[in-house]
């Protein structure tokens, strides 16, 4: 993948239009914000995305950049993490923010899938295919990080009763003696039928004002 010039018609831009479903001008946008977080550089490593202020504050910060370095989100059937990304390997993480079409029932469930995926990969760590107790507890002690009242006992406590609650819903012949292993995908379908992640999980353009989006 070469550099890429900021004319709209170029074919760069229409391959990546077919292989994103973004309009020519949403690539240009989100092709200006790639430049900036690089410095005009060709591709984007962990370090950039720390000009971004709305994720300081973020408590799954780590996961959410770690997304942009896992081949899993490139839509290529890869596996493992890179070390840098260029600017098609970047859309192509940001695709699974766009809103499916308003006018494509049939599409809703299959971007559905798509995101649910995306957020299941970001807890998946290690790539074994299920999001076990101990990377769940990592989950739910980042999302308490900012809470100061809560420490690390508490986190744990709050993890492993939802994973039993998990396993209780997952696993309704559950043996006594069985190991509940994590959550695997099909399992994390079910404990998220009837959210519509498909509209909720969308990048706006009328929002990314270039000051705001990377200082």
């Amino acid at each position: 993948m070469g550099a890429f010039q900021s004319s709209p018609g170029q074919p760069e831009y229409v391959d990546l239009k077919e292989k994103t479903g973004f309009s020519i001008s949403q690539i240009r946008v989100l092709h200006t914000r790639f430049k900036l977080l690089g410095h005009n550089g060709e591709t984007l490593k962990r370090d950039h995305f720390n000009s971004i202020p709305d994720l300081a504050c973020n408590p799954i910060r780590s996961q959410i950049i770690e997304a942009f370095f896992d081949r899993r989100n490139f839509r290529r059937n890869g596996e493992g993490p890179v070390d840098e990304i260029h600017f098609e390997e970047f859309l192509m993480v940001m695709s699974h923010f766009k809103a499916p079409s308003p006018r494509m029932i049939e599409e809703r469930e299959s971007v559905r899938r798509e995101k649910l995926r995306f957020i299941f990969n970001m807890h998946d760590t290690d790539d074994d295919g299920t999001i076990t107790l101990e990377e769940y507890r990592h989950v739910i002690d980042e999302l308490l990080s900012l809470t100061e009242d809560l420490g690390k006992d508490t986190a744990k406590g709050i993890a492993d009763a939802a994973m039993r609650e998990v396993a209780s819903t997952s696993m309704a012949h559950m043996e006594p003696d069985e190991f509940f292993e994590g959550i695997t995908f099909d399992h994390f379908l079910k404990l998220l039928k009837g959210f519509e992640i498909e509209l909720k999980m969308n990048v706006h353009f009328s929002m990314m004002d270039t000051p705001t989006f990377c200082k």
